[in-house]
């Protein structure tokens, strides 16, 4: 017995030995390691439940391949997005919210929307929302279609009645040529108006970052401090466990703690265990889309990635949370990977709206 309490003891020394020094390997050697294949890559600090991806490249849309094809349906969609006209009072688009200069959001924490009202969300970056499987922080639209209905008809945003938004767009004579060239025909419906936007913000992505050029074979395109700051972001600090795959996102949803008494994705599916939970967030270019969180409440990264590692959560937070005791420097070099993986916005020409 004596015996076998020995053994696990030197089980243990190796085990939390080897945990803690693969945080701590010297920056040369990271560059060296992480310029390798990501196969080769250290072995993430993932719990066992996580169904995860590797980091990796920033990947194309999936209508890149069609554009040719579908670049008429496209022109209606971005047009149809920045025509304020949409909206009950003339002054509000899907682009108030959705700048295109702000990495298609508008740095508020919450939106403006008619006369005023304030939402209850803050409006996220439409850059590469065709990777979710449900939109919104709640998760209530299952896919881009759904999602552009929504603030078209919400009393606090755009505040129109569809009936109304058709007979506008009939009364307009280049949209009846738009409609004509993206469907064949020119017949304005609420089907044809939703699909053409939703086509058009497939094609809104990201820009490459200077994390894509690495992984493409550039190893001096991030710093000592950046590279730490992957290696953490993997192991010691677990934010892999959530945000993993080339868009940092696992696509799910999850209470972080942050709910502030919004009920999140419970209003979707009433489920108890999905209470306060939202979806987790790309962090492609996150330092670019603040204030952050799904209520826009935290408007310094700094102070999310401290509280992530140092504080202790409320009863209900996802257990993938935990703790991580990371120190200042540490924390700085998680910020300034998370600044390795945000990239200016596009060059992007607005559309002239037709008459």
């Amino acid at each position: 017995m004596r015996k076998l309490l020995v053994i696990i003891s030197l089980l243990l020394v190796v085990i939390f030995s080897v945990s803690f020094t693969a945080a701590i390997i010297p920056a040369g050697n990271l560059r060296k390691i992480y310029s390798q294949p990501a196969s080769a890559w250290p072995q993430p600090f993932v719990d066992d439940r996580v169904e995860w991806k590797e980091l990796g490249i920033l990947p194309a849309s999936p209508v890149e391949a069609q554009k040719d094809s579908l670049q008429n349906i496209i022109e209606l969609g971005k047009i149809l997005f920045f025509d304020p006209r949409l909206s009950g009072s003339g002054k509000i688009s899907c682009a108030s919210c959705h700048q295109p200069e702000l990495n298609w959001t508008d740095a508020k924490e919450k939106s403006i929307g008619h006369e005023g009202a304030i939402t209850q969300r803050n409006a996220p970056t439409i850059q590469n929302s065709w990777f979710y499987h449900r939109l919104f922080w709640d998760g209530r639209s299952r896919d881009l279609q759904d999602q552009a209905f929504a603030p078209i008809v919400s009393e606090v945003e755009m505040n129109s009645d569809m009936p109304d938004v058709m007979r506008k767009l009939r009364r307009i004579g280049g949209y009846k040529e738009l409609f004509k060239k993206a469907f064949g025909s020119d017949e304005i419906g609420p089907d044809r108006m939703t699909e053409a936007i939703a086509v058009f913000e497939k094609t809104i992505v990201s820009g490459k970052s200077r994390f894509d050029q690495f992984l493409e074979g550039d190893n001096k395109a991030l710093s000592n401090s950046e590279l730490r700051g992957l290696h953490l972001f993997r192991t010691k600090a677990r934010c892999i466990n959530c945000h993993n795959g080339p868009l940092f996102s696992d696509n799910s949803f999850h209470n972080s703690g942050f709910s502030n008494n919004d009920a999140g994705y419970y209003k979707v599916t009433h489920k108890d265990e999905d209470s306060a939970k939202f979806k987790t967030p790309s962090l492609r270019d996150v330092t670019k889309t603040g204030p952050w969180m799904h209520d826009g409440a935290m408007n310094d990264l700094s102070q999310i990635i401290s509280r992530y590692s140092l504080a202790k959560f409320p009863p209900g937070t996802d257990p993938l949370l935990k703790p991580t005791g990371l120190s200042s420097k540490e924390q700085k070099d998680i910020l300034n990977f998370l600044t390795a993986i945000s990239a200016e916005p596009l060059p992007f020409e607005k559309p002239v709206l037709p008459q």
